[in-house]
C-alpha cells in the first residue's frame, strides 16, 4: 500500500498517461481518484468511464470520435461529417494535452 501511494505521488504531478488495470474490486477507481486529486488538473472535471461496457471494436470511436465513412452501415446526417465525443470527454482530452 505504501509503495502504491509513493507511485501515485511520483506520477500524479506529471503530464504522463497512466493505465490502471486489475481485477474487479481491486480499487482501480480509488487509485484514479487519488491520482486526479494530486494532479495539476485537480480543479478540472474528472470523467469516469466503464470501458468494459464498450465493445472492443468501438472503443476508439467512443473515446476519440469517428469520421462518417468509418461505419458505412450506420446512417449519419449529411451535416455531421465528424462525430465528436461528449463535452465532458472533450474537456478531459483538452486538459490532458
Amino acid at each position: 500500500m505504501k509503495a502504491l501511494r509513493q507511485q501515485i505521488g511520483l506520477m500524479a504531478p506529471t503530464n504522463g498517461r497512466v493505465l490502471i488495470y486489475g481485477e474487479s474490486g481491486t480499487g482501480k477507481e480509488l487509485v484514479a481518484h487519488a491520482i486526479h486529486m494530486q494532479s495539476l488538473r485537480k480543479d478540472e472535471m474528472f470523467v469516469e468511464m466503464n470501458c468494459a461496457a464498450i465493445p472492443e471494436d468501438l472503443i476508439d470511436s467512443e473515446l476519440f470520435g469517428h469520421r462518417k465513412s468509418s461505419f458505412p452501415e450506420r446512417r449519419l446526417t449529411k451535416k455531421a461529417n465528424f462525430r465528436r465525443p461528449t463535452a465532458a470527454l472533450c474537456s478531459w482530452m483538452k486538459s490532458a494535452t
